[in-house]
């Protein structure tokens, strides 16, 4: 394991830290090669979510022949599990346990609950599409369950994994080394992506339960290499007779700030806001632009630089102890741009405005959620790290999901209606159901501004807090 440490070091160490502004997130606490291999966790994090929301996504629809509304709801089911990380979080917190870990027994049971559900789900997808002599109802229940299995094993292994980060990480590096995390979740989502397309370029099912299968098993391995040797055993910590208070009763402690309501509610806000053009950029681009296959795909790597830009600038002003809440507020402004940009870049006729567009969402994206996890790190008391993670993740991921159900939602609706001329003649064209949602995401990005006003330090009061150091346990899920 050392050498394997040192091997990631020297690759990483290569790029040097004038390309990556967060290359400098070791210390003598957590070494370079330990910290890139604990981010493992979050190169098969990226990973699942890649296969859940893309690459199943259209193997069902196209490949399968599977109705796409009920291709909708298996996509949707992962999400049953995010209000529960709040709990998971408080679980880890308090785990009792003679041998002395608290967070590597959830990693490693949410690591064989995705293991199992991978395992069993190209099975159940040939199952589902009609090839097999079995009853009509073993297709959707055998997939129904491969999903939650997944979706449940992401929730709980992530939590834990983001806890254990926090735990082992000194208060000072933490912005930068989320950062990395950030960066290498994003390596795993692009990069499993190009895998998953190449291999099933020639698709037959045989190569889908090999793909999905070998998934499976390299989330094993990542996972078991990211948790070896990170935690120290302590059983003062999980002694079973150490004081474990009630969840209710954490949870309402947690609750009663002003703070922690009002960050929630304005993590929801602006996640809600960035996330429901997920999965109308290319559709936008390609009616209503006539953009190309490849220049729609394309998006998503202006996507993901914009992103990287949000997360190194967040990450060198927070670690000169810039307010947290400022830096979010300029995300959500950049965000406000973004859409501008997009909804202009129609009657413009503008593919670089759109491109800029998306750019912009991307940094205002990754600028928001990076600041807002440093305010988030601020709520956790008396070694709850956990607590205010599943708050975090729970409220992020149950956003997340929600705003790109409404954004197709409303998309559809409106566009319906304008093609039978319910809005009036001049609402008739193809482009007003993506400009209706788009309008509503700068309104939420303004609800969202509403909503961090309070929180915001004045100026004159501007101090270096410790307790606003970005926190790994609030990473978003």
């Amino acid at each position: 394991m050392k050498r394997a440490n040192a091997i990631l070091s020297r690759g990483w160490v290569l790029l040097g830290p004038r390309f990556l502004p967060f290359a400098d997130a070791a210390t003598a606490e957590l070494p370079l090669g330990r910290l890139l291999r604990l981010s493992l966790f979050q190169v098969s994090a990226g990973m699942a979510l890649v296969l859940l929301n893309g690459t199943l996504n259209r193997v069902m629809i196209v490949e399968l022949g599977v109705p796409a509304s009920l291709v909708a709801v298996m996509i949707a089911l992962p999400l049953v599990f995010a209000p529960f990380r709040a709990l998971l979080g408080f679980r880890s917190d308090n785990h009792r346990s003679l041998l002395g870990w608290r967070r590597v027994p959830y990693i490693w049971m949410g690591t064989l609950l995705q293991w199992g559900g991978l395992g069993i789900m190209p099975f159940a997808l040939i199952v589902l599409s009609g090839d097999s002599q079995g009853p009509a109802f073993v297709g959707p229940l055998a997939t129904a369950l491969a999903f939650l299995l997944v979706g449940a094993g992401l929730h709980m292994a992530q939590t834990a994994g983001l806890a254990l980060a926090s735990d082992l990480s000194p208060e000072g590096a933490r912005p930068r080394v989320v950062a990395l995390l950030y960066v290498m979740l994003l390596l795993g989502m692009v990069g499993s992506s190009l895998a998953f397309g190449a291999l099933l370029g020639d698709f037959n099912q045989i190569k889908l339960i090999q793909v999905i299968q070998g998934a499976a098993v390299a989330t094993l391995a990542l996972n078991v290499a990211a948790l070896w040797k990170q935690e120290a055993r302590d059983p003062s910590k999980t002694a079973f007779d150490r004081p474990r208070p009630a969840f209710l009763e954490a949870w309402r402690a947690f609750g009663r700030t002003t703070r922690a309501g009002r960050l929630l509610v304005a993590v929801g806000l602006g996640t809600a806001a960035f996330g429901m053009q997920d999965i109308l950029l290319e559709p936008y681009g390609g009616e209503i632009l006539g953009l190309s296959v490849g220049a729609t795909t394309a998006l998503t790597a202006l996507l993901a630089a914009g992103a990287l830009t949000g997360f190194a600038l967040a990450a060198r002003s927070l670690g000169q102890g810039v307010d947290p809440y400022r830096l979010a507020a300029i995300g959500a402004l950049a965000g406000v741009a973004a859409f501008t940009a997009v909804i202009f870049a129609a009657p413009l006729d503008s593919p670089l405005l759109f491109r800029a567009g998306t750019t912009l969402i991307g940094f205002g994206g990754g600028l928001f959620s990076v600041c807002m996890l440093t305010a988030a790190m601020a709520l956790a008391r008396d070694g709850q790290s956990g607590l205010a993670l599943g708050a975090w993740g729970a409220v992020q991921a149950t956003a997340a999901g929600g705003a790109i159900a409404l954004g197709g939602a409303v998309r559809d609706v409106v566009s319906g209606l304008a093609a039978l001329g319910h809005l009036g003649p001049a609402l008739t064209g193809p482009t007003t159901g993506y400009g209706v949602v788009y309008l509503i995401e700068i309104l939420l990005l303004f609800a969202t501004l509403a909503a961090m006003g309070p929180l915001v330090r004045p100026a004159s009061g501007r101090r270096a807090e410790q307790a606003t150091k970005l926190g790994l346990a609030e990473f978003p899920g």
